[in-house]
Parts: C-alpha cells; structure tokens; sequence
C-alpha cells in the first residue's frame, strides 16, 4: 500500500484544525501556510472532506474549516479510505473486484487477507487525537 500526498495531507489537515479548533473556524490560509501545502491542492482536499462530512466549511468573513467530530471519533483508516478509495494491499480484496478464477486454489490469498486485517486493525485504531500528541515539528 503506498498512501499519496491527499491522504498524508489530508491527515495533516485534520490534526493542524484539531490542534487550532479552540480559535473557531480555521481558514484555509492559515492551514495551508502551517503545513506548507499549496492552497489550491489543500482546497481540492477540504472539498472531499467536507462532502464526507468529517469537516465543515464556511465561506466569508469569519469563515473557514471546522472539525465536526472529536478528534478522538476521526480514524486514519477512515480517513485513508476516503481519499485513497482503499487500503487492500492486492486488488483482489477490494469491494468492487470481481473475484480472481483463481481465489479458490490461491496460496497466497489467505496471507494477503491476514496482511489486510493487520492493517485495517491498525490503522483503525489510530484515530487524530492520537495524532496530536506527535510533537508538531514531527507532522
């Protein structure tokens, strides 16, 4: 699995609006210019976070970014599965594929499925509260 720039930006986004929610809405700005992050990237970003729900947006005076959950409720294999699409280590475990001829006499099959489980455990045990508690120099 190789995670590209949307999904680590976007955990970056959500831990610089968790570690600055106190202040109100965050503008885009001020995030961009924290995570060194282009604005017009970190906009196409938001966008998909907020249509997901996990933030909300205000535009105007008084406006930007606001987390509408805790960040104790926000996972990273939450949020990597929205902006990667999946986590599945092969192809073959992921929902819409068709099922491999070969499923059935596969020997790798069960390992790629416990890799999976690992993963999937882990990073859905990670949640951005845990992510604050990085020092920020190491974001």
């Amino acid at each position: 699995m190789l995670v590209s720039t949307k999904g680590r930006y976007a955990l970056r986004v959500l831990v610089d609006l968790a570690r600055h929610q106190g202040s109100g809405r965050v503008p885009l700005k001020e995030v961009a210019e924290r995570q060194g992050i282009s604005e017009k990237y970190l906009e196409n970003i938001l966008s998909v976070l907020v249509r997901s729900g996990m933030l909300s947006g205000m535009r105007g005076k008084g406006g930007g970014y606001r987390l509408t959950r805790e960040p104790e409720l926000y996972t990273v294999g939450e949020v990597l599965r929205l902006t990667e699409g999946t986590i599945a280590p092969v192809s073959c475990l992921e929902k819409d594929c068709l099922t491999c001829g070969r499923l059935q006499n596969c020997p790798t099959h069960p390992m790629w499925v416990e890799l999976d489980r690992r993963i999937s455990g882990y990073l859905d045990n990670v949640t951005v509260a845990d992510l604050c508690k990085a020092p920020e120099a190491q974001l």
